[in-house]
């Protein structure tokens, strides 16, 4: 909450703005039950942007049971019901709803596995959105994300350039006026899920074993 005062100070004071916060956890039914699904706030909204993903560092295929349902619903259930109660109560006719993916989501991993299936499935939902003929006033934009420049990429030896959040943010901001918007972030990720998306997956798993013993013998080398 207390860095939600310092963001909503500088936003008031950049930009000229009156700004609300609400301080609540994704990952909670509850919570979003509480002080978030309340007609009142959804009626006048312009549209709604959901930067919001929550991983676990040991998160593979045997991940408990509380933390599979948590990883789930932040990532994927929550997003859904908040799209889902938006669009029932918003009076504003050019409605925009704007996703966030990721690349980890594109293949199967042993890394953030149950993070990545939920991204993938929000992607879906996204585009099942786009085909929705009752949606057809709904502007909708899907950004599947590399690694940015955020704290979260910070230390890490990254193969690829981090893309910039201010940039980012700018693209989101003049796409809004589409009705349909789904891309790669940065954009070199396009010609990247392509090729991971048709080569074939026995390919792929081949290539998988040879870079991580490359990985290997770079780790040997640098000691």
């Amino acid at each position: 909450d207390r860095d939600l005062i310092a963001i909503k100070s500088d936003l008031e004071i950049k930009y000229n703005v009156k700004v609300e916060k609400i301080a609540l956890d994704f990952s909670s039914f509850e919570e979003l039950n509480q002080k978030l699904f309340k007609k009142s706030i959804f009626q006048n909204l312009n549209g709604i942007l959901f930067p919001v993903g929550l991983m676990y560092e040991k998160d593979k295929f045997d991940l408990t049971e509380v933390d599979l349902k948590r990883i789930t619903f932040a990532n994927y259930l929550s997003i859904v019901l908040t799209i889902n109660y938006a669009i029932k109560y918003s009076t504003i006719n050019d409605f925009s709803v704007v996703g966030f993916g990721s690349v980890s989501g594109l293949i199967g991993r042993n890394l953030n596995t149950s993070y990545a299936a939920a991204k993938r499935s929000l992607e879906s939902f996204f585009e099942s959105m786009a085909f929705e003929e009752k949606l057809k006033n709904i502007k909708i934009q899907f950004y599947t994300l590399g690694y940015l420049d955020t704290n979260l990429a910070f230390g890490k030896d990254l193969v690829l350039p981090k893309g910039s959040t201010i940039k980012l943010a700018n693209i989101v901001y003049k796409s809004l006026k589409f009705n349909f918007k789904k891309t790669y972030y940065p954009l070199f990720w396009i010609i990247i899920a392509f090729f991971l998306k048709n080569i074939p997956f026995s390919i792929l798993i081949r290539l998988y074993k040879i870079l991580i013993k490359w990985q290997k013998f770079r780790t040997i080398i640098s000691l």
